[in-house]
């Protein structure tokens, strides 16, 4: 097994992290991870379908309370296995590298009690907006009502996981997201749900073309 490639990719990346400010022991949780993941990586074409394969794979083998954590390493780590120097500096420039421990986690649930509660929950206004431009989004491109409704309660699970949030931004929701995809036991579940993450995160963002680039499948979600 031929790890010179991940090994030199992690300690690029742990050396641009200790750079950014990381501390000892992120750098730690960082590099145990990592060195899971170069195992698997090994000798693999350098593809973004077989990354996510492995990633899936490699996260069935780790607790569930740890997978944001991961998930977040696999995203900023992507660039560097696969030496595309643009898209580190772009990442690097454009959005940081994550290198501070988690403050703020949803509470801790589970699907059974998030999906029985959209019968008695209610959304204010603030929520309640951007999940009903979302609907009439899906709506307007002709999608069917099963799939709208499939898609809102998607939609309104991450909102309600958004609540108690102090700061609610770009991080909050990846954090609410990620913490939840733990919950879907089924591949196809846990598919759909990261696509609703996507496409709804403009939305709830307000972005005025959210609509359209919902259509042509685009999101400024990362």
């Amino acid at each position: 097994m031929n790890l010179s490639h991940e090994k030199e990719a992690i300690r690029a990346y742990l050396k641009l992290l200790q750079a950014k400010g990381a501390t000892t022991n992120v750098l730690y949780k960082h590099s145990l991870f990592l060195d899971k993941l170069a195992e698997s990586l090994a000798n693999k074409p350098l593809e973004s379908i077989i990354y996510s394969k492995i990633i899936d794979s490699v996260l069935k083998t780790i607790p569930a309370e740890d997978w944001h954590t991961n998930l977040n390493t696999a995203r900023e780590f992507y660039p560097f296995w696969m030496n595309d120097i643009k898209a580190i500096a772009a990442f690097n420039l454009n959005y940081g590298f994550d290198v501070s421990v988690i403050q703020w986690k949803p509470i801790a649930t589970s699907l059974k009690t998030l999906i029985d509660s959209l019968a008695t929950e209610s959304f204010d206004t603030a929520e309640n907006w951007p999940l009903k431009a979302y609907a009439q989004a899906m709506r307007d491109q002709g999608a069917e009502q099963s799939l709208v409704d499939t898609r809102i309660k998607l939609a309104q699970i991450i909102v309600i996981r958004l609540r108690d949030a102090p700061i609610k931004n770009h991080k909050s929701y990846r954090t609410a997201a990620e913490l939840t995809l733990p919950l879907f036991k089924m591949v196809e579940a846990k598919q759909l749900f990261l696509l609703v993450v996507r496409e709804f995160y403009n939305f709830w963002t307000g972005n005025p073309n959210a609509a359209s680039m919902l259509l042509n499948e685009d999101s400024n979600y990362n």
